[in-house]
C-alpha cells in the first residue's frame, strides 16, 4: 500500500497506523493539487508493487464562507486540492489498471456535497458535489473496462477537521443522525475495504452515505432527537 501525502509527518502516522494493524505500506510525498504529483504518484505506486489495481482518492481540505465570501484563492486551492486531485490521479491510474485486467476506484467526498451543511462551506461542498458526479460518469465510461468506480459520502466523522469543534457542537453533530452517533475514521475504512474487494465485484457508480442515517432522514424528523438534550438547541 502506498500512502501518499504532502506531510511527511501525517503520512507516517498513518503507515504507523497500518504496521500496527498488521499491514504494510510505504510513504510517498507529494502535492497532489499539482498534475505532475498526480503522475509521479501513480509512476511510485507501479515501481513499487508492480501494478495499481485499488486506488482510494481521500484528501480533502475545507473551504469557509457563503457565496459572497469566497475568495478565488481559496476557490482554487479549495478545488484543485479536493477535485482536481482526484480526477487527475485517477487520469494516470485508469491506464495502469486496464492494463492490468481491471480494478476499483474509491473516492471519498461527503454528505457536504448532497445537502447544505451546519456550516457555510461553498467550495468545499462544490468539490465534494463534482466528486460525486465525476464518480458516476467515470463508472460508466470504464464498466467495460473492468473498472469499479463507487464514492462514500462520510457523514460526522470525527477527525483532525473538526479537532477544534467543542463538546456543545460535537454533541449537536451526534443528535441530528438517527443513531445519534459520531463516526470514526474506521467507519470509513470498513466501507472502502468492502468497495476494494470482490465482495462488491457487481457495484459500479454508487454513492454510499456512510453517516448514521443523516442523509435518510430531514430535519422534521430529527427534532425530537434534538429537544431530546435541550442544552445544545
Amino acid at each position: 500500500m502506498l500512502i501518499v501525502d504532502i506531510d511527511e509527518a501525517a503520512a507516517i502516522t498513518t503507515v504507523q497506523a497500518i504496521t500496527e494493524a498488521g499491514g504494510e505500506a510505504s510513504i510517498f510525498i507529494a502535492d497532489v493539487a499539482k498534475e505532475s504529483g498526480c503522475k509521479a504518484l501513480v509512476e511510485a505506486a507501479i515501481d513499487r508493487y508492480g501494478k495499481l489495481d485499488i486506488l482510494m482518492n481521500s484528501v480533502g481540505i475545507g473551504g469557509p464562507g457563503a457565496t459572497p465570501d469566497v475568495t478565488e484563492d481559496a476557490w482554487n486551492r479549495v478545488l484543485d486540492v479536493d477535485l482536481k486531485s482526484m480526477v487527475f490521479i485517477s487520469k494516470y491510474a485508469i491506464p495502469e489498471m486496464i492494463r492490468n485486467g481491471g480494478g476499483s476506484i474509491i473516492n471519498v467526498a461527503s454528505v457536504d456535497g448532497i445537502r447544505a451543511a451546519m456550516t457555510k462551506n461553498i467550495p468545499y461542498a462544490a468539490a465534494k458535489g463534482g466528486m460525486i458526479a465525476a464518480t458516476r460518469a467515470m463508472a460508466v465510461h470504464h464498466g467495460r473496462e473492468n473498472i469499479r468506480v463507487n464514492c462514500i459520502a462520510p457523514g460526522m466523522i470525527y477527525t483532525s477537521m473538526v479537532e477544534a469543534v467543542d463538546d456543545r457542537r460535537r454533541q449537536l453533530r451526534r443528535n441530528i443522525a438517527p443513531l445519534g452517533t459520531e463516526g470514526r475514521a474506521e467507519d470509513i475504512a470498513m466501507a472502502a475495504i468492502f468497495l476494494a474487494s470482490e465482495e462488491s465485484r457487481w457495484i459500479t457508480g454508487i454513492l454510499l452515505p456512510v453517516d448514521a442515517g443523516l442523509m435518510a432522514a430531514g430535519p422534521q424528523s430529527l427534532i425530537n432527537n434534538i429537544l431530546d438534550d435541550y442544552d445544545y438547541v
